[in-house]
């Protein structure tokens, strides 16, 4: 059970608290995929190269890890609330900025700045709203937070639709980063407003004592000093690579790499991201069926084949099908190494929060490398870099193993 005003909610309250933390995974993956999506536009619009491309993406991965690693201290001193309100709008400002540097001032500095704040600001409400997840999750009793990720990924399938759409009716990137920038910001103010103060997301609740901010902080970061910590972290760490991977370099491997244009581009990134959010929706089931390590087993193969699909198929129907193998075996890899940080309610937040920490550093942070890298042996072969951190992920799969109660925390273990 959760702590403090988490177990006075009414039925309404919990609805309108899981649909708000629905919201935010929603739009924080319709912002990764709109920026995604245009990514070939704005090449095109800054007359700059893959290298270049992946400086931009640098830029983002840089702030996103500034912003991850500083999400525990903020969580810490504000609370989840107010901490994911100002975040989103951080990263709203900064899918604006985007556009208008891409096609208002044609200003590769301002587009990099505008990657800045977008990486900061989704850095930090990763974290957090993973952590308001797994606190939904265990309050419902269920097995939900392939839910919440398949919210994110139904937010980057409608961002890469209309990413697509947008480019095959020449709508320029400055007008539709604008209405996707205010329609984050709505989304951020009413969501905030029906996720409750909770204990287990560090917010302030009611008249109680206030944790000094120094115990909180010694709690946020225990997690760093736990083994399995790490051996969950590489589980994730090469489903998020396979993740980011594709978000950031599919739609311009198809674009350039296969020869398709931008728009099936954008569309391969779609068929990808729904994939992603077909087996989120209906991987609760199957994990309580067959239990996380061999779902990750049969995913981590599924993973690797479709990655081998797509760089080596020969005609654009089997690139497509690889795509759809590749978002499928992606799929469940980051949430259920949430479910399983999550595992000792009493040191959930902190767990949550490093494992967080460790797949979004590999999701954000690893395609500016494959940009790198593809420069010296082009984008199809540097693929295979991602065939083997999947492989890897389901290599150390044992990791995401249920805890038994007597590993758990006495708290915890007595809730």
């Amino acid at each position: 059970m959760l702590s403090g005003m988490d177990t006075a909610l009414t039925r309404s309250q919990f609805v309108r608290w899981r649909t708000a933390i629905f919201a935010i995974f929603l739009a924080s993956g319709l912002s990764i995929s709109t920026w995604a999506a245009r990514v070939p536009d704005i090449k095109l619009a800054l007359d700059i190269d893959k290298a270049q491309v992946g400086m931009l993406l640098l830029g983002a991965g840089i702030a996103s890890i500034i912003g991850i690693s500083t999400s525990p201290a903020v969580m810490a001193r504000t609370g989840a609330r107010l901490g994911m309100l100002v975040s989103m709008f951080t990263f709203a400002a900064g899918v604006a900025l985007i556009g208008i540097g891409a096609n208002v001032a044609g200003s590769f500095p301002l587009v990099l700045i505008g990657l800045a704040l977008f990486g900061l600001g989704n850095g930090c409400v990763d974290v957090m709203m993973n952590v308001e997840a797994t606190s939904i999750e265990r309050h419902s009793g269920k097995t939900i937070l392939p839910l919440f990720h398949a919210l994110f990924s139904f937010g980057t399938v409608i961002g890469a639709g209309l990413g697509a759409l947008a480019a095959l009716l020449h709508v320029n990137v400055f007008a539709h980063t604008l209405v996707i920038a205010v329609l984050i910001a709505v989304i951020a103010v009413i969501s905030i407003i029906n996720v409750p103060a909770s204990e287990s997301a560090l917010d302030p609740v009611g008249g109680a004592d206030k944790t000094p901010w120094r115990e909180r902080m010694h709690i946020a970061l225990s997690a760093w000093r736990e083994p399995r910590t790490y051996a969950l972290g590489v589980v994730m760490l090469g489903m998020a690579f396979a993740e980011g991977g594709a978000n950031d370099w599919l739609a311009l491997g198809v674009a350039e790499d296969h020869e398709g244009g931008t728009a099936l581009g954008a569309a391969a990134l779609a068929a990808f991201s729904v994939a992603m959010t077909a087996v989120r929706i209906f991987g609760g089931p199957l994990v309580d069926r067959f239990g996380r390590v061999a779902v990750l087993r049969v995913l981590a193969v599924a993973g690797a084949s479709g990655i081998l699909l797509f760089i080596l198929a020969p005609n654009m129907p089997l690139v497509f099908a690889g795509a759809i193998l590749w978002g499928v075996g992606a799929s469940l890899g980051f949430p259920l190494g949430m479910s399983a940080a999550a595992d000792d309610p009493a040191k959930a937040a902190a767990r949550v929060s490093a494992a967080a920490t460790i797949g979004y550093v590999a999701f954000l942070g690893g395609p500016p490398v494959l940009g790198f890298i593809s420069e010296h042996i082009g984008l199809l072969n540097t693929l295979f870099i991602l065939v083997a951190l999947v492989v890897a992920s389901g290599l150390f799969s044992s990791a995401a193993r249920p805890l038994r109660e007597e590993e758990k925390t006495p708290a915890a273990a007595a809730r």
